[in-house]
């Protein structure tokens, strides 16, 4: 199965409440995630920097899925007043993902 890595950036008066919250995910999306096909899911943080790793099929059907989810969308919402822009990221991009250049497994 795919593996996929991409970028966020949070607020720096944010990362004790982005981790704390991220302690208690609400069981109704991590639920949801695995429905839409994503496993083996991390999030990795330095400073202010996240780095998302996870495995889906199809990574742009699992997030339009999750785009039109109501739980997930209370989750967006609650969460996006934690997050900066992600320098870099194109017009147009849904998220500023990373190229695999190494995988050992």
């Amino acid at each position: 199965m795919p593996r996929y890595a991409f970028k966020l950036q949070i607020k720096a008066d944010a990362i004790e409440e982005y981790e704390r919250e991220h302690q208690r995910v609400w069981p109704e999306l991590l639920a949801k995630l695995k429905e839409v096909g994503i496993s083996d899911y991390s999030i990795f943080r330095r400073g202010q920097e996240l780095i998302l790793c996870l495995r889906v099929e199809d990574f742009d059907q699992a997030w339009d899925e999750l785009d039109r989810d109501p739980v997930n969308q209370r989750w967006q919402v609650f969460m996006s007043r934690l997050f900066e822009p992600v320098p870099g990221i194109q017009p147009g991009e849904r998220f500023a993902m990373m190229k695999e250049v190494f995988y050992l497994e």
